[in-house]
């Protein structure tokens, strides 16, 4: 372990390195899904504006840090005595747990500060988003089904990016929401895989650890099953156009290419199907989303 934290530039790349801001790339695509399709819900425009355009990234990437500094802070023992993750800012002595304290409540500040500039049901609700998404931190103390708690906190993305655009909830964004809810937990189940030797020996939970890894790779793909068909059933409430169920049609291709590269027995492109190809997921249905918008505009 390091005796002395980073500072500076070195404590900036630590930063971004610590919440994994790359992999905002999960959520984000979805929460502007969500804003176009409830803008153009509300009125003849899928595009709400340049200030609440901002205020809804400014959210998502505040609320997502604060989640993943949290997450650090928690799980600090554990990274602590696991070879996969002992390299980890706090247990590596790169940061000190004073600094991640203050990174996670200043992301917490950031996000309250840009619910109430949205609108007053985004503030209602801010607390719960939030809460939601530190809450999955700590299931995998004493629930297998953490991997949809995970899921329930960037499923959020669409409905409050919605909820930011429009000022109210509606039923069409509720598929589209669960689809990435199916969607996480399923790939969330693959990259638990690693650990599965290391939560059964610690007393952690997940659903490789509790049923084995062929059995939680089924439920993975059943996830994954489940979430393409609410994207379909999103796209049919919301009139979309035949592009978005082209881009429904290529994400259900990358999630069996998915599913394809990962074995029981073998685990070695865990990687490259956790963050590659949910990175081409995400991204593809915004772009066919965006496309679908400018068609119907």
């Amino acid at each position: 372990m390091s005796a002395t934290a980073v500072s500076g530039v070195r404590a900036f790349r630590v930063y971004l390195e610590m919440i994994k801001v790359e992999h905002s790339i999960f959520a984000l695509p979805f929460a502007l899904i969500g804003m176009m399709w409830g803008t153009r819900f509300v009125s003849h425009s899928a595009w709400p504006g340049w200030k609440i355009f901002l205020l809804i990234v400014v959210a998502m990437v505040s609320c997502r840090s604060a989640a993943m500094a949290f997450n650090r802070i928690a799980d600090r023992d554990i990274d602590a005595v696991n070879p996969r993750t002992n390299m980890r800012a706090i247990p590596a002595g790169l940061l000190q747990l004073r600094q991640v304290n203050l990174f996670f409540y200043g992301s917490c500040i950031v996000f309250f500060a840009a619910c109430a500039l949205l609108n007053p049901l985004a503030l209602a609700l801010s607390p719960i988003a939030l809460g939601v998404t530190l809450f999955y931190s700590l299931t995998k103390r004493f629930t297998l089904l953490c991997h949809f708690v995970l899921g329930i906190s960037l499923g959020i993305a669409p409905s409050a990016a919605w909820i930011a655009s429009t000022g109210k909830l509606a039923l069409p964004i509720g598929p589209i929401t669960l689809a990435v809810i199916c969607w996480t937990a399923g790939f969330d189940i693959i990259y638990a895989l690693q650990d599965d030797e290391f939560d059964r020996e610690h007393g952690l939970r997940s659903l490789p650890q509790a049923l084995g890894r062929p059995k939680a790779l089924l439920i993975s793909r059943i996830c994954h099953l489940t979430a393409i068909g609410c994207l379909i059933f999103g796209g049919i409430l919301v009139g979309a156009s035949a592009l978005w169920f082209v881009g429904v049609l290529v994400a259900a291709g990358l999630l069996v290419y998915e599913q394809s590269l990962v074995k029981p027995n073998d685990l070695s492109k865990v990687n490259m199907a956790f963050f590659t190809l949910n990175g081409f997921v995400s991204l593809g249905l915004f772009v066919f989303a965006l496309a679908d918008q400018i068609y119907r505009s």
